[in-house]
C-alpha cells in the first residue's frame, strides 16, 4: 500500500490544483501546439495577423472527446440545450455518437471505428458550451452557460455572444485559426501557404483504410475533400485526425479537409459565425486560404466540426479518470516532479 505524509499529502493536492483540465476529467486528453511568432504580419487576404502567441488543439476535436463531454455534463442521456444531435451524431453514418446505453454516466458511446474521427454535426454554440465547460474544470457540476461565452436561458440560437476577457478555452478568432493554418512561421514576416498543409499546390485527396485511417499517414501534401475517403459504406467520409497529410507549420492537422471549423469572423461578429478548411466532401478550392465563409451559429451539419484556442493550455497524458492506477501514476509522477525542482533549487 501507498502511505502518503501530511507532507506529501499537501504536495500532491498542490500538485493537482495545477493540473491542466484533461489530466483526470478526460479519458482522451487534448494535445496542443503553440502558435509562436507575436505580432506578424497579415497575409495579402487581410487575415492571419495575431498580437500574441496562443495555443491551438493539434487535431479537430474527436468524437471521443466529445462522448467524454457528453457523458460529463448530461449523464442521464436527456440532452439539456441540444448538445447532441440524434439524428445527426446518432442515425447517419457519418455520425460518431450513440445515445442508447442504460447506465447514467455512461449513456453516450462512440460508434466503432469513429472514436478518432473528428466529431460532427455540431454548431457553434455547442462549441462554446465545451468552451465552458473545460474552462470551468471538465467536471460532471462544470457549468456550460458561462465562462467563456455567457450563454443565457439554455441559449441554442440567435446572436451568439462574443467571448468573455480572461477565457482560456475557447473558439479560435478567424486570424487565430488563419494564421494556425497557413502561416509559415519563424519569422513576424515569414508569409504565408495557401493550403494547410505548408503547400501552395493542391493537395492530393486521400483516400481510406478499412477503419477509416487517411492514406497518407501524418506526412505529405494530402488532405481529406473531394469524397475520396470511401469506408464504412460512404463515398466520402471524416477520417483518422493526424492521417491526412503534413501539419501546418505550427503542427497543428486537418486544417485542410476532413470537417470545416467553426471561428469567430474578424470585422463580422453577432448573428453569424465563421467556418473555414473545407471538409471531405468539399472541392479542392475550399481548402485554400482565400476561402470563408459565414453561417447562423445554431447551424450543425455533416461537414461542421471544430478545434479550440487557449493562450495558455499544455499537452497532457492521456488518463482514464476510471482508473486508480492511472491516477496513482499521475500523483506519483507530479511529486516525483516536486521533489526534482526542491533539489535542484536547495
Amino acid at each position: 500500500m501507498i502511505r502518503l505524509s501530511f507532507k506529501m499529502l499537501s504536495l500532491w493536492l498542490a500538485a493537482l490544483a495545477c493540473l491542466p483540465f484533461g489530466s483526470i476529467a478526460s479519458a482522451e486528453a487534448i494535445q496542443w501546439v503553440t502558435v509562436g511568432d507575436p505580432g506578424n504580419t497579415a497575409d495579402t487576404t487581410t487575415y492571419g495577423a495575431v498580437a500574441d502567441s496562443f495555443q491551438i488543439m493539434k487535431f479537430e476535436f474527436t468524437n471521443q472527446q466529445y462522448t467524454d463531454f457528453l457523458n460529463s455534463v448530461d449523464p442521464n442521456g436527456t440532452n439539456p440545450n441540444s448538445v447532441y444531435s440524434e439524428l445527426g451524431q446518432g442515425s447517419n453514418t457519418r455520425g460518431g455518437i450513440t445515445n442508447t446505453g442504460t447506465t447514467n454516466g455512461s449513456r453516450y458511446a462512440v460508434k466503432p471505428n469513429m472514436g478518432d474521427k473528428p466529431v460532427n454535426y455540431v454548431n457553434w454554440f455547442d462549441a462554446a458550451r465545451v468552451s465552458n465547460w473545460l474552462m470551468n474544470g471538465a467536471t460532471g457540476t462544470s457549468s456550460t452557460e458561462m465562462g467563456a461565452y455567457t450563454l443565457v436561458g439554455g441559449q441554442t440560437s440567435g446572436t451568439a455572444p462574443a467571448v468573455n476577457s480572461g477565457a482560456t478555452f475557447y473558439i479560435p478568432t478567424e486570424d487565430q485559426w488563419y494564421k494556425a493554418a497557413y502561416y509559415k512561421g519563424g519569422s513576424t514576416n515569414a508569409g504565408y501557404w495557401t493550403y494547410a498543409t505548408q503547400s501552395d499546390a493542391v493537395p492530393t485527396a486521400v483516400t481510406a483504410g478499412l477503419t477509416g485511417s487517411g492514406s497518407s499517414g501524418s506526412t505529405g501534401n494530402y488532405a481529406n475533400y473531394s469524397s475520396g475517403a470511401v469506408w464504412n459504406g460512404k463515398t466520402g467520409n471524416v477520417t483518422t485526425v493526424g492521417t491526412n497529410g503534413g501539419a501546418s507549420a505550427y503542427g497543428a492537422f486537418d486544417m485542410s479537409g476532413n470537417v470545416n471549423e467553426w471561428n469567430d469572423l474578424t470585422g463580422d461578429a453577432g448573428s453569424s459565425r465563421g467556418l473555414r478548411a473545407g471538409s471531405w466532401f468539399d472541392a479542392a478550392s475550399t481548402l485554400s486560404s482565400p476561402i470563408r465563409s459565414s453561417i447562423n451559429p445554431s447551424s450543425e451539419f455533416v461537414w461542421y466540426g471544430f478545434r479550440l484556442a487557449s493562450p495558455g493550455a499544455s499537452s497532457v497524458p492521456e488518463i482514464d479518470p476510471n482508473s486508480l492506477g492511472s491516477v496513482l501514476a499521475l500523483v506519483l509522477g507530479s511529486l516525483g516532479l516536486l521533489e526534482r525542482r526542491r533539489l535542484k533549487a536547495a
